[in-house]
C-alpha cells in the first residue's frame, strides 16, 4: 500500500495566467526534438497563485506557498480550473505528438486478443472462468457445473454492469458454499470504497437485495450460508477497521462489529482457508502481523487471536488437515516455515520447524497438498519454486529456461492432487499458465497470453548484471532489449524503472506495451534497489526509516552504471515510477537531474512530510514505520532531507511528465498539484513540465483492459519524440 493525501480548509482562492516561455533561440541547434522547440515558442503553463502557509514544529518553519490547492471535496472551482488549465497545457504541449500517440495506442492495443479468456479452475463443483469479448473494456465473469461442457452461466457481465460509471470495478466476487448466492463488490469512483451486493444464482429463489455500503470490497462466507463478513472504511481516513458480520435479509444497520482495530498502525483484511473451515482476519503492519480466526461452521461466535501480536514478529499461516503451518520470521529474517495442532497455535514456543531459516534464501509463500509442500523462494534474487515430498523428504526445483523470470502460485484449490498450478513470466516470454505433475515433475503449459502482431520472443535478450553501488552493495538490475536493434555502444535510448518501498519487489515480468518501447531501440531496465526484497528481507530493511536514502542513490548509481557499460546513451537516459516510485522519480532528479533527458511520475508520493504528519489522511499512521513519525525530530530531520516537494532547488531540471487521478485515495490529487508548481518556480532550464489529471480517476488510472493504455501511449510519445524516434 503507498502514501496519500487529504483534509485542512482552503485558506485562499487560485489564481492563474498564461503566460509566455522565453523567446525562441534562434541558435537551438538542429537535433533538438520537437517538445524541446515547441518548448521555447508556445505561451501554455498555468502559474499558480502563491499563498504561503507557515508549518512549524521541533524549532523548525517551512512556508508551503501551495497548500491551498488541497480541497478534500475535489469540487473548488478554483483548483478544478486549474487542473483543466494543466491538462490544456499538456495537450497544447504535446500536440506535435498526437500521431505518434495514436499510433502507440493502436499498437499496444493491437497486441491484445479481443476475444480471450483466463484457464478454468475448479471450485466446489464449478469452473469459473473470465472472458472477455470483442473491444469491450471489461471481463464477464462466468461458470459451469461438474466439467467445461456443461452450459455457461454468466454470473456477472462488467460491461453492462459499467455503462452508467464513468469508471467501473469489480473488487471482489463470491459464491456462497451451497453455490446458490452471488456476492460481489464495486467502485465506481475509484477511491478504492466499494459498495457489497448479492444475487441469487436459482431461479427459484428470491432476490437477495441486501447492499452493504463503505466496504474495502472484500467478501468472505460462513459456510451457513446466511453471514457475510465484510471490512467497512473510514469515511476521513478510508481505512478499513471495523470488520461486521452480516446475515443476509437484514438491514446493514443491524449488522454486528466482530473486530474494531484501535492501533492505527494496522491493516485489517479477511481470509479463509483452502479447506473452507477456518475465516480469518489478518492484522498486518510494517514490523508485525499476525491473524485471529473464527471456526466457519459458527460465524457468531467470537474471533481469538492465533497468536499474540507482538513487535518486529511477523507471520502467517496456512492449514492442511489438522495442522497449521506457518511463515515466521520469528528468530529467522528471511523466514522460516513451522507447524502446530489447533490446540498449540497460541504460544509459538510449541511450534515445530518444518523448514529452517536459511539467511541467504527469502521465502516469499508456501503451498499446501496431501503429498506435498511446496515454497515459492529467492536465492540472490532468482526465483525457485522448491517440491518436497511429505513421504521421503525429497526435494527438487522446477525448471525454467529464461535466465531471469518470476513464477508462483494461481487457483490451487485442491490439496488431494498431484497437480500445481503455476502462471509464469519473464522479460521476453508472456504470462504463461502451468499444470504441474508434481509426481512425475513435468509441465503443462496450459495458457500463454498471446501476443498479436510480428512477435517472436527470440528476436528479445534479457539479461540478469549487478551494479556497484556507492556503499559498495551489488544491485541487482534486469535489462531486456530487441536483438537486431541493440549495440553496446552507448547509443541506444534506456528506460529505467524503479520502486524500492514496502518490500515490494518488481520481478522481470513480460509487458505486451513495452515491446513499443524495445522495437524502436529503448533498452528497458529494472533496478531492483534496496526497499524491496529482491535479495530477501534484509534488503527491504536496508531501504526504510533511517536507511531510505539507500533506494535513490541506489536508482542513481545503476543509471550511471548502465550508461557506463553503454547499455544507453547519456544524452538518451529516461526514468519512470509511480506511487512511491514517484517519490523516487522526485528524488533522483532532486539529486542527479543532469543524468536524465526526461523523467515519467505517475502518482507520485513527494510531499512526505507535510503528508505524515497528518493523521487525518489515509495511509499516514499505518505507515510510520516504513517512513518514520516526524513528530519525531529525528525521522522529521532524516524526512526532510530528502522530500522531493521540501527539497526542489534551483537547478536545470529534466523534463517531466507528471499523472494523477482526481480520485486517487492513496496519492491524493494535490501532491503531484504543489509538486509541479513548485518545480516551474524553481526550475532553472528551459525543459518542459507537463502535468495531467484525469478527472474520473483515482490511484490505479483509468478502467477497462484497452482505455488504460491511452497513458501508456502518452508516456511512450513523451520518452519517444525527446528521444528523437518520431515513428
Amino acid at each position: 500500500m503507498n502514501p496519500i493525501r487529504n483534509n485542512p480548509i482552503i485558506h485562499a482562492v487560485l489564481m492563474m495566467t498564461l503566460v509566455a516561455c522565453q523567446p525562441a533561440d534562434n541558435t537551438q541547434s538542429a537535433n533538438k526534438s520537437e517538445l524541446e522547440t515547441a518548448t521555447m515558442n508556445n505561451p501554455k503553463p498555468p502559474v499558480a497563485k502563491k499563498v504561503p502557509h507557515k508549518m512549524s514544529i521541533h524549532g523548525d518553519t517551512r512556508i508551503d506557498n501551495y497548500y491551498w490547492m488541497r480541497n478534500d471535496e475535489r469540487k473548488a472551482p478554483e483548483v478544478i480550473q486549474h487542473l483543466e488549465a494543466e491538462n490544456s497545457f499538456t495537450e497544447a504541449t504535446l500536440a506535435h505528438t498526437t500521431y505518434l500517440q495514436e499510433k502507440l495506442f493502436k499498437e499496444i492495443n493491437g497486441r491484445i486478443k479481443k476475444d480471450d479468456s483466463t484457464v478454468p479452475f475448479k471450485k466446489n463443483g464449478y469452473f469459473y472462468t473470465q472472458r472477455y469479448e470483442g473491444d469491450k473494456e471489461y471481463p464477464i465473469y462466468l461458470r459451469q457445473k461438474d466439467n467445461l461442457d456443461a452450459k455457461e452461466e454468466i454470473l456477472l457481465d462488467g460491461n453492462k454492469m459499467a455503462e452508467a460509471h464513468d469508471y467501473f470495478a469489480i473488487g471482489d466476487y463470491e459464491v456462497s458454499p451451497d453455490n446458490k448466492i452471488l456476492a460481489y463488490s464495486t467502485d465506481t469512483l475509484s477511491r478504492r470504497v466499494y459498495t457489497i451486493e448479492f444475487k441469487s444464482l436459482n431461479d427459484d429463489q428470491s432476490n437477495v437485495n441486501d447492499v452493504l455500503t463503505q466496504t474495502n470490497g472484500q467478501i468472505i462466507w460462513a459456510n451457513d450460508n446466511q453471514h457475510v463478513f465484510y471490512i467497512k472504511k473510514d469515511p476521513q481516513t478510508l481505512l478499513g477497521y471495523q470488520v461486521y458480520r452480516h446475515q443476509l435479509g437484514t438491514p446493514q444497520s443491524d449488522d454486528s462489529l466482530v473486530y474494531e482495530e484501535t492501533n492505527s498502525a494496522f491493516y485489517t483484511s479477511l481470509g479463509k482457508t483452502k479447506d473452507d473451515s477456518i475465516i480469518y482476519i489478518y492484522h498486518d503492519s510494517t514490523d508485525s502481523s499476525g491473524a485471529s480466526i473464527l471456526d466457519a461452521n459458527r460465524p457468531t461466535d467470537d474471533f481469538v487471536l492465533f497468536a499474540p501480536l507482538e513487535d518486529k514478529h511477523e507471520y502467517a499461516f496456512e492449514k492442511l488437515n489438522d495442522t497449521f503451518y506457518i511463515r515466521t520470521n520469528w528468530q529467522a529474517k528471511n523466514f522460516r516455515i513451522m507447524k502446530a495442532s489447533g490446540k498449540a497455535i497460541h504460544d509459538k514456543t510449541q511450534w515445530q520447524e518444518v523448514i529452517p531459516h536459511n539467511p541467504d534464501v527469502y521465502i516469499r509463500d508456501i503451498e499446501l497438498f496431501q503429498n506435498y509442500l511446496v515454497i515459492n523462494e529467492k536465492e540472490n534474487g532468482v526465483n525457485r519454486i522448491n517440491v518436497i515430498n511429505w513421504d521421503d523428504n525429497k526435494q527438487h526445483n522446477i525448471q525454467f529456461e529464461d535466465p531471469v523470470f518470476v513464477a508462483g502460485f494461481t487457483n490451487n484449490t485442491h490439496t488431494d492432487t498431484d497437480t500445481l498450478r503455476l502462471y509464469y513470466s519473464s522479460m521476453t516470454t508472456p504470462a504463461s499458465v502451468y499444470d504441474y505433475n508434481m509426481k512425475k515433475q513435468e509441465k503443462t503449459l496450459l495458457k500463454q497470453q498471446e501476443v498479436l502482431g510480428e512477435f517472436h520472443p527470440n528476436n528479445y535478450q534479457s539479461e540478469r548484471i549487478f551494479v556497484k553501488a556507492r556503499d559498495g552493495k551489488q544491485i541487482p538490475v534486469s535489462l531486456v532489449y530487441r536483438k537486431d536493434k541493440f549495440k553496446q555502444d552507448g547509443t541506444n535510448p534506456l528506460y529505467q524503472y524503479g520502486y524500492g518501498s514496502y518490500g515490494a519487489t518488481i520481478d522481470p515480468y513480460f509487458s505486451g506495451s513495452r515491446l513499443s518501447l524495445l522495437d524502436r531501440g529503448f533498452v528497458f531496465a529494472i533496478a531492483h534497489i534496496r526497499g524491496s526484497q529482491m535479495l530477501g528481507r534484509p534488503w527491504y530493511e536496508d531501504g526504510k526509516m533511517f536507511n531510505k536514502k539507500n533506494t535513490f542513490n541506489d536508482f542513481v548509481d545503476v543509471t550511471r552504471e548502465l550508461v557506463a557499460q553503454k547499455y544507453g546513451a547519456k544524452d538518451r537516459v529516461f526514468a519512470a515510477g509511480g506511487s512511491a516510485g514517484g517519490l523516487l522519480m522526485g528524488a533522483v532528479i532532486n539529486q542527479a537531474p543532469e543524468l536524465y533527458k526526461a523523467i515519467a511520475a505517475h502518482v507520485p508520493f513527494v510531499d512526505v512530510v507535510t503528508t505524515m504528519l497528518d493523521e487525518s489522511i489515509p495511509l499516514t499512521t499505518n505507515e510510520y514505520d516504513e517512513w518514520g513519525n516526524p513528530n519525531n525530530e529525528d525521522s522529521y530531520q532524516y524526512m526532510l532531507s530528502y522530500s522531493p516537494y521540501d527539497q526542489i532547488s534551483r537547478q536545470d531540471y529534466p523534463h517531466i511528465l507528471v499523472t494523477t487521478g482526481l480520485h486517487d485515495s492513496q496519492v491524493q490529487y494535490f501532491e503531484p498539484m504543489k509538486w509541479i508548481a513548485k518545480l516551474r518556480e524553481y526550475n532553472t532550464s528551459s525543459n518542459t513540465i507537463v502535468f495531467k489529471t484525469d478527472l474520473e480517476a483515482g490511484h490505479g488510472g483509468a478502467s477497462g483492459r484497452f482505455k488504460r493504455n491511452r497513458d501508456t501511449a502518452l508516456e511512450y510519445a513523451f520518452f519517444a519524440d525527446l528521444a528523437g524516434i518520431k515513428e
